[in-house]
């Protein structure tokens, strides 16, 4: 075998285990997930705004929903900013339909009040959401809710930060933990 070729079965064993993790839905939601949280911590409202549906329904399990993309922006618009406030999230669970139609993906969060001698400085709950594959093929937020969440301390901030698994842990059919509530 000639080095070209060394070289280039190196390479298809390295990317290809990337390429399946991407290619299951699961996986796909994962990172959408992690990308819808990322433009939260740029300040990007165009992306946030890209990652939920037109008709979405957000605060989904309170008594006052915010409903559509314009009113989620415009009430998320404080928080995407950062100026006053930080909100950061990641999954721990997705489920996938069998049509592949729809997605359920859990997982924790962390708000930061940043007002100077904030009296609840972190907060840390759960949260829920069910995205929808788009005409387009792209997966985007339908449904969006979570819990009224918990004082934390600092140490539990940054254990929720060093918690964050960026990689998708499913890149086959295998069943995810089951997460109990």
């Amino acid at each position: 075998m000639t080095l070209r070729w060394r070289g280039v079965l190196l390479l298809a064993c390295v990317v290809a285990p990337v390429m399946a993790q991407a290619a299951t839905p699961e996986c796909a939601v994962w990172q959408r997930e992690l990308s819808f949280a990322q433009s939260v911590q740029k300040h990007d409202a165009a992306a946030f705004a890209g990652h939920v549906m037109a008709d979405a329904v957000f605060d989904a399990n309170s008594p006052q929903p915010t409903r559509g993309r314009a009113a989620i922006i415009q009430h998320w618009a404080p928080m995407i900013a950062g100026r006053t406030m930080r909100l950061d999230w990641y999954p721990q669970q997705v489920v996938v339909s069998g049509d592949g139609t729809l997605a359920y993906s859990s997982g924790a969060y962390l708000f930061e009040n940043m007002a100077p001698g904030a009296k609840r400085r972190y907060t840390i709950g759960r949260f829920a959401t069910t995205w929808r594959r788009a005409v387009d093929g792209v997966w985007r937020a339908a449904f969006d809710g979570g819990d009224e969440g918990r004082p934390a301390s600092a140490t539990e901030a940054n254990a929720f930060r060093a918690g964050r698994v960026t990689a998708c842990p499913r890149s086959d059919t295998a069943a995810l933990p089951v997460i109990r509530h």
